[in-house]
């Protein structure tokens, strides 16, 4: 009978061990339908969480978040237990974005890098500051500092020219909405840039 139960956990191992992980799930710091989450470099939304299993509905990366790639991926729960989970909701799914715009090398880049810095630090006020108070109000429950939410913009060098990359805040549902509005504004700082050099050259002549 010994032999029997100690063939039959081992066979039986990864069933208990996904039935533990419910519990896990089910926990404080577990995961809800709903959440946004990678698992075993999967990411996707929460479908379902039972007994034994995780399903997700796919994304494309966590880059891409909201566009679903129509796949449901399903998982043993003993990821978490024996492996791990990463998740990105929070109460107001705040996401990362990057936009980079590059500058010739026989141009300044600095007075368009303010320009930008204006431009973004006033579209993505409100939810810095949002991002900042929920940041705060979660880090003081575990002793821990806070995040700034400021946006960032860095100069980089490369072989072509000077790149410029804006680094901000966004809601995850409005994440395409404010790309598209910083787009747009720096298509027009460049362009009122190119005009303002070609007025200057002509003035010369």
């Amino acid at each position: 009978l010994g032999l029997a139960g100690a063939g039959l956990t081992v066979a039986m191992k990864d069933f208990i061990v996904a039935f533990f992980g419910w519990f896990v799930l089910m926990g404080k710091n577990g995961l809800r339908v709903g959440d946004w989450v990678e698992i075993n470099g999967v990411a996707g939304e929460v479908v379902e969480i039972n007994l034994l299993r995780t399903v997700l509905l796919e994304t494309g990366n966590w880059n891409e978040t909201g566009h679903p790639t129509g796949r449901k991926v399903a998982f043993v729960n003993n990821y978490a237990i024996e492996g791990h989970f990463f998740n990105f909701s929070t109460s107001g799914q705040w996401l990362w974005d990057e936009l980079q715009i590059t500058v010739p090398p026989n141009e300044d880049p600095y007075p368009l890098l303010d320009a930008i810095q204006q431009s973004v630090e006033k579209e993505t006020k409100t939810n810095a500051s949002a991002a900042e108070d929920e940041w705060k109000n979660s880090a003081s429950n575990y002793k821990v500092r806070s995040v700034s939410a400021a946006p960032t913009v860095n100069l980089r060098p490369t072989a072509v020219g000077v790149e410029i990359h804006v680094r901000y805040i966004s809601r995850a549902q409005e994440r395409s909405a404010i790309r598209a509005r910083l787009n747009q504004t720096l298509v027009e700082m460049v362009h009122h840039r190119d005009a303002d050099k070609t007025a200057s050259m002509s003035a010369a002549k």
